[in-house]
């Protein structure tokens, strides 16, 4: 993933952050609270924001740094978004249990991002 693609895929997670919690705070509240799911929704939403940071710092330190373990922490922070807060709105939406088994999969693709990062910055200074 490149400097511009981490830079997009950030804004767009962070965008979408912000629309998908405002949705779960206005209409899908009641839903989330009868379903007792309304806290696993807002982690969903942080770490999906958090991770879209964590994408456009990428992209930006790119712009100075040329190491191949930022790369790599932009691909796993994006697929950690995309499976760890996607199997969270898929749980939270449709009860699907199952899905909870397969989000510790995008964490661990968060912690890998982190690590490639602190990789990269500690090899390329």
């Amino acid at each position: 993933m490149n400097q511009k693609l981490a830079l997009l895929a950030g804004s767009l997670f962070g965008a979408l952050s912000v629309m998908i919690g405002a949705f779960g705070a206005h209409a899908l509240r009641n839903l989330l609270t009868q379903t007792n799911r309304l806290e696993t929704f807002e982690t969903a939403v942080k770490y999906q924001f958090y991770h879209a940071l964590a994408l456009i710092l990428v992209g930006l330190l790119a712009f100075h740094l040329q190491h191949a373990g930022l790369r790599w922490a932009a691909i796993c922070f994006t697929l950690g978004i995309l499976i760890f807060s996607g199997s969270l709105y898929i749980l939270c939406l449709t009860g699907v249990t199952w899905l909870g088994a397969i989000t510790p999969i995008g964490g661990t693709f968060m912690i890998i991002g982190w690590f490639s990062l602190l990789y990269a910055v500690a090899k390329s200074l």
